[in-house]
């Protein structure tokens, strides 16, 4: 049993930006429903469209044999590019989080006030820690210095300086939490 090879007339020209229309309006839910199974609803519309800007920029490649096959086969390379991307970016993933996690409120008079406050203690606290434990605190919450670089500035051990660390935050929170 031979399987017979698609000919000319089977095959389809990738479409000029008119086709491409009436494609979106043939293959587009499917192609929706598809991507909201494996990436969520909030992505589907942008990936159906990441297929759609795909097939125009590779529409003066020639013809397809079956559209509809090829379609979803640029949808699953859409999907696994968007995979590399988030997996390369975790930050991207976890900025999303937030963004839907924590609530959007307004800046009001009353926030700003209490964000002078908490800021003031947290300025009062810090001047309240032991110099060493404070230097080690800065040199990593501000200044951004890794425990090893911390150590070599201050010319003490890197476990000295995770002490140091843990204190200052243990203590920073102590006063922060007797002053609210």
């Amino acid at each position: 049993m031979s399987m017979a090879l698609p000919t000319d007339s089977d095959r389809t020209a990738l479409p000029a930006a008119p086709d491409l229309e009436a494609w979106l309006v043939q293959f587009g839910p499917g192609l929706r429903r598809y991507f909201t199974k494996r990436a969520g609803a909030a992505d589907a519309d942008d990936l159906v469209q990441e297929v759609f800007v795909r097939l125009h920029a590779r529409a003066a490649g020639g013809q397809v044999d079956n559209v509809e096959r090829y379609l979803f086969t640029v949808a699953n390379h859409v999907l696994i590019s968007r995979h590399r991307h988030d997996s390369a970016r975790p930050w991207s993933r976890q900025s999303q989080l937030l963004d839907t996690m924590s609530p959007v409120e307004d800046v009001t008079p009353e926030r700003v006030l209490i964000g002078r406050q908490e800021y003031q203690r947290m300025i009062e606290a810090l001047r309240k820690l032991p110099p060493r434990a404070r230097e080690a605190f800065i040199f990593h919450r501000f200044e951004e210095m890794s425990h090893p670089a911390i150590a070599r500035r201050m010319g003490i051990s890197v476990i000295a300086v995770r002490k140091l660390i843990s204190r200052a935050m243990t203590r920073i929170v102590e006063i922060m939490e007797e002053r609210a």
